[in-house]
């Protein structure tokens, strides 16, 4: 029988933000699949990620957030126009690399962060009551497909005493969100994912320069839909 606690839509949220405070995992639906969830502050939550994700410690993870101010209270920076123009085209799979004037254990000590706010109406609203964005890497071992099964995601959470299932029923998968990051050369695709490159172009206005070094590959290609 499954040691792992759930919680349902319409719960009180207190024992989550109790898991989260203590730096316990929360399992979140996502528009695809489920993510780990801990507050992206947490040196204590994201290690223990690293560890159920068996995932190498120091890569950064991604994090979702009710709205550009939440992402702002972080540390996240949109001072750059195009980033800036991007922001408007949430919620939804796109998730922007930007500067972090913090010292944010999610970013791992690489000065940016990879945020969005979500196109999953109920997480976006549990996010505002709950005050904060929060890490949203894909809930599985790493180099592994997310998981949509939320008695998979259980039995994932079991080597993670104390943490909580937000259980959404089995989600839809598909493609994770499209991650985009200013470059030397202007703006860059480091993931492809739903939103494609003549969609940036029209919010843009400018071409993209596509990027897929093996840094990029290698940092962003185990996180979160």
């Amino acid at each position: 029988m499954s040691t792992v606690l759930r919680w349902s839509w319409g719960d009180p949220v207190d024992s989550l933000r109790a898991a989260l405070a203590e730096g316990r995992i929360v399992a979140i639906p996502t528009e695809s699949t489920y993510g780990l969830a801990v507050d992206p502050r947490s040196r204590q939550g994201v290690e223990r990620i690293y560890r159920l994700k068996r995932r190498q410690a120091g890569k950064p993870l991604p994090v979702v957030v009710s709205s550009r101010r939440q992402a702002e209270v972080l540390g996240a920076s949109f001072d750059d126009p195009r980033l800036e123009r991007l922001a408007g085209r949430w919620p939804g799979p796109l998730s922007l690399l930007a500067p972090v004037s913090r010292d944010l254990a999610a970013a791992a000590g690489t000065g940016r962060l990879a945020v969005r706010v979500p196109g999953h109406r109920r997480l976006v609203d549990l996010l505002a009551e709950l005050g904060g964005g929060l890490t949203a890497t894909s809930a599985n071992r790493s180099g592994q497909g997310g998981l949509t099964d939320p008695e998979e995601v259980a039995a994932l959470l079991e080597e993670a005493p104390g943490s909580i299932l937000v259980d959404d029923g089995r989600l839809p998968g598909g493609q994770p969100s499209t991650l985009v990051g200013v470059g030397k050369s202007g703006i860059e695709i480091l993931r492809q994912g739903r939103i494609g490159s003549e969609e940036l172009d029209a919010l843009l206005g400018a071409e993209l320069e596509e990027s897929f070094s093996a840094a990029s590959v290698e940092i962003f290609a185990d996180q979160s839909r």
